[in-house]
Formats: C-alpha cells, structure tokens, sequence
C-alpha cells in the first residue's frame, strides 16, 4: 500500500487575493506522487540514464504557482517522487502575492523536512511574469500548470506593473480572476502555454504536467500536441471524481521521445 505524502501548510496565506487549494490542486498532488508517474519520473531522471544530461539536477518549474503548496510538495519530496534530492525548483506567477505566498510556503515546507532530518530541492525563487516568457529556452525539465481553466465570456485585464502593489476589493478580485477565468472554452491561457512549450522545454527530458477541465475538451487538446511530430507523446495520467459539468479534471502528462535513429 503506497504512503500518502502529506500536503505542505499554507495556513500562512491569505487568500483574498491568492487562489485557495482545492481539487484541482490537490489531484496534481496525487498525480505527481502516484506509483507510475514516480516511476516515470525516476526513470527519466535517473543518474544511469545514458544521455549527456542525466547528472545535472532537474529543474523544475511550475507555471502559476498561486499558494505555492504544489511547487512545494515538489520541492520537498523530491527524493521519493523524482528518486533525487538535488532537483532546482522555481515558480513564476503574474501575481506579485501569490510569489510571496510561494516563497513562505516553500520556507516552511522546507523547514519541516530539516527538522525530520530528511532531504528536499533547492529552491531558486519565484519570479512575477506572464507564463514562460521570463525563462531561456530550452531549460525546463519538469513544468507544472494548473491554469485559468474555467470558461469565461473574457480574461480579466491583467494590471500594469506598477498596479500589482494595489490592494482593495476591486484589485483584490481582479487578481483571484487571473487565476481561474479562462476565457473561451476556458483555454485562452493554456493555448498560450502550450504555445512555448516546445520552445522552453529540455530536448532530452523535458516533460509538463498540465491540468484540464471537460470543457476544455481535453481529446482535442491531445490530438494538437500529438501534431507537434512525431517526437512528442501526450496521455492523460490523473483523473478527479466523477462530478457533474466541467469540474470534472484530468492532468495530463506532455514529453518528448528520442528521435529513432
């Protein structure tokens, strides 16, 4: 019977302005420590790999960060889910409180694992920016997106940069809509991500764990990556409960292959 690993805290946060976990947070929590995608991840990563990268520590990275207690899971379990301790964990979010959330989330789940005595990544930081654009190509091992899924009639207007300090109910609204409201079918901002992909992903092992919701019309979504070549595979790896309408979710995983020779 397979542990549970237990969720990093987020009593810290205040969540008037920060996306609250919930389900979707917490299946890619099960998905990530689940049997097969640790021993997906391990294989990838693992120092007996033949491939010219295969002893430079991962770097993972996840996309909207939000509370930060996914990146932080990562963080701190990476030696039973990657089958490594020295993996680089970053996280980027267009909310400037969302990255300071991150950043005590990941202090605290770290702290926790030092007083157990027990190994977690290096964390680099949080960056405020828009999807990948803030990331050099090609860098990537393993990226991370629960997006703004939820279809919406428009996007929320996304604040200058010198508006993101801003506090009140108006503001504070604006930025927990960046979070959830994705525009038509709710993919606008996933499009965009999926855009960058093959850009900001590693050639050898660079790998994305993206979160979709039924009204996001997830077979689609496979068949386009599927088009990406002949290189690129796509499946889906976690499912929730079944549940009414599009809050039924499903992670799927996105990797690349070797080019047969």
């Amino acid at each position: 019977m397979q542990l549970l690993l237990p969720t990093p805290s987020t009593s810290h946060v205040a969540f008037d302005r920060i996306y609250e976990p919930a389900e979707d947070s917490y299946l890619l929590l099960d998905t990530l420590s689940c049997a097969s995608e640790k021993a997906f991840l391990r294989e990838r990563f693992s120092h007996a790999r033949d491939t010219s990268s295969s002893s430079s520590s991962p770097f993972v990275v996840e996309v909207g960060t939000g509370s930060g207690v996914v990146l932080a899971f990562m963080h701190a379990y990476a030696e039973s889910i990657v089958g490594r301790a020295d993996i680089l964990t970053a996280g980027i979010d267009i909310n400037r409180f969302a990255c300071e959330a991150t950043e005590e989330s990941m202090r605290v789940a770290e702290g926790a694992r030092v007083r157990e005595n027990q190994s977690h990544g290096l964390y680099v930081g949080n960056m405020v920016g828009d999807l990948t654009g803030c990331l050099r190509g090609g860098v990537v091992d393993v990226l991370i997106f629960n997006p703004p899924y939820v279809p919406t009639e428009e996007l929320p207007r996304v604040p200058e940069m010198e508006e993101k300090g801003e506090m009140g109910f108006e503001a504070d609204s604006n930025l927990l809509a960046l979070s959830y409201a994705g525009g038509k079918d709710g993919m606008e901002i996933t499009d965009r991500l999926l855009d960058c992909l093959p850009l900001v992903l590693s050639q050898e092992r660079g790998c994305a764990y993206i979160l979709l919701c039924a009204q996001n019309k997830p077979e689609i979504v496979k068949q386009r990556i599927r088009d990406w070549g002949l290189e690129w595979r796509v499946e889906t790896v976690g499912r929730s409960g079944k549940k009414a309408g599009w809050e039924k979710l499903q992670i799927i995983r996105i990797w690349r292959v070797p080019p047969i020779k």
